[in-house]
């Protein structure tokens, strides 16, 4: 790669927040971190870009599965490290989080991703046979993680014991295995994307992928580490309107999921909806998939209390959003009333964590 290529902004942006944020001036005050916000924003349409690049070296599926691993793997360093520092306090920082990602992407980026689409194209097609394999896993995971706990009675509350995380543990594992052999291997045709549809046809060599790859995990760490250094400012200024705690985790999941966001929106105005929702629900699927695992063990561990099960009224909300984005996509073709829907279950949500 040429030196001038450096130049271009998804390389600045990351070189540049990763120097202020070990600069310590987050939290000093409002310009400060005014400067922050700024730099996180141009971090994530970096990792976009790169994500991007990456996407189309390696082809799909696995360009999705690389984004959605790199997120998953950081939302669950960020998760673990505020659990182990955060004591009584976040005992269901990974249920809320967990939760609120798989609100924001079933309900947001689903729902933008369609909307705009059926804006500028009317009908988009995609398999069905992909949606429904995501769905089936995403559905099984959700219930076992976020509703059974409150139905069990080896112990009281929402909560499993050592033996019953144990088994969740590997049942979330068994069925992200599976589905990965089926997305790559054995039904790799239900997720890749008609050539025709593409709107670009650049193809990197490998040295560009290599670095857009270093510089994807570059970003994604950095948004990762400054959402958490502005979580404290974030905070402040939710009690400052009076909000309820628990909408600073909605506002960190959702800068957590930009990136990935960002890249489905684009892929859906390209015509790509294949592409958006595998970026998506894939993302739905590992975040779920493979936090509760990963938070499971250290909480047994650390011998650290670990609250899985939702109340009722997010199981309503959860099971309204899955049964509408199982109905969306079970035509193999969108239009502008199923996103509509969506973004409205997304605000409903959103406007229960802020009114209870």
């Amino acid at each position: 790669m040429k030196l001038k290529e450096f130049l271009h902004y998804t390389y600045i942006f990351p070189v540049l927040a990763v120097i202020y944020y070990f600069m310590n001036l987050m939290g000093t005050g409002v310009i400060y971190d005014v400067v922050a916000g700024i730099l996180l924003t141009g971090s994530v349409l970096s990792a976009v870009h790169h994500a991007e690049v990456v996407a189309h070296k390696v082809g799909e599926p696995y360009g999705t599965i690389i984004l959605a691993l790199c997120i998953t793997i950081i939302e669950v360093a960020l998760i673990i490290s505020l659990m182990i520092a955060g004591g009584e306090q976040a005992l269901t920082l990974a249920r809320d989080t967990v939760f609120a990602a798989v609100m924001i992407i079933l309900n947001g980026i689903i729902g933008i991703c369609i909307l705009v689409g059926g804006v500028k194209y009317f009908e988009q097609f995609f398999a069905r046979t992909s949606a429904t394999t995501y769905l089936v896993s995403i559905v099984s995971i959700l219930v076992i993680t976020l509703v059974l706990p409150n139905f069990t009675s080896s112990v009281n509350g929402p909560f499993y014991n050592n033996a019953q995380l144990i088994f969740v543990s590997i049942a979330c594992l068994v069925i992200y295995g599976v589905f990965l052999m089926v997305q790559t291997v054995r039904h790799r045709n239900y997720f890749t994307v008609s050539d025709e549809n593409n709107g670009e046809h650049f193809t990197p060599n490998k040295a560009q992928a290599i670095i857009s790859f270093i510089f994807l995990v570059i970003c994604l760490i950095i948004v990762v580490l400054m959402a958490k250094g502005l979580s404290k400012t974030i905070e402040d200024m939710v009690q400052s309107l009076g909000a309820p705690k628990s909408l600073v985790g909605v506002i960190i999941a959702a800068v957590i999921l930009l990136p990935e966001g960002l890249a489905a929106i684009r892929a859906a105005r390209n015509n790509q909806i294949q592409s958006s929702l595998n970026l998506a629900l894939g993302s739905a699927l590992a975040s779920i998939g493979l936090s509760i695992p990963a938070v499971s063990v250290v909480c047994i561990l650390y011998d650290i209390p670990l609250v899985l099960g939702l109340d009722k009224k997010d199981i309503i909300l959860l099971t309204l959003s899955v049964f509408i984005v199982m109905l969306s996509l079970s035509r193999g073709k969108t239009n502008i009333l199923y996103g509509t829907v969506l973004l409205v279950n997304l605000a409903a949500y959103i406007f229960t964590v802020i009114v209870p």
